[in-house]
């Protein structure tokens, strides 16, 4: 079995209802257990700024899947909830990025672990450091290290899952 990290975000069609149903969906996917969730946080849209709050969490997997096809479930369970990719950053039903798989690197088309940008969103590092708090992010560090260099996002945490 291995360990994966999945970032959960929303901010349309009541976002923490769409967090929780991403929680319950990875859940019910074969050959996962979700291992642990972190608490719901509320943070400013991130790129595009004209459009509602995020509602954000991490989920801790333990899972049988490979690292593909794990990702090709995240993306079915994002289809299922109604997710529109129309332009970059734009407002979502609900988002699932697979941050980590294990300790490995990644780089493959259409696959990139650990998730390129995470090291740089405090709504990604503090719900991970919620439930992994001596995370490691391969190739960058400790997870603690980069939420202290962008400790000026401002997130909110709202409620345990």
């Amino acid at each position: 079995m291995h360990i994966a990290f999945i970032a959960l975000g929303s901010n349309l069609d009541h976002p923490e209802s769409k967090v929780r149903l991403g929680l319950a969906a990875l859940a019910g996917l074969p050959q996962v257990q979700l291992v642990a969730a972190s608490s719901l946080y509320r943070s400013a849209a991130f790129g595009h700024a004209d459009q509602p709050d995020f509602i954000n969490a991490v989920a801790r997997l333990s899972t049988g899947l490979a690292p593909r096809a794990l990702l090709a479930a995240l993306l079915a369970i994002e289809r299922r909830c109604g997710r529109e990719r129309s332009f970059r950053n734009a407002p979502r039903t609900l988002d699932l990025d697979l941050l980590l798989y294990d300790a490995q690197s990644i780089a493959e088309p259409g696959l990139a672990v650990p998730h390129p940008r995470m090291h740089e969103r405090a709504f990604v590092l503090a719900p991970l450091l919620e439930i992994a708090p001596a995370c490691v992010i391969p190739g960058r560090g400790p997870a603690a290290d980069w939420l202290a260099r962008y400790a000026d996002q401002p997130i909110v945490r709202l409620a345990a899952r």
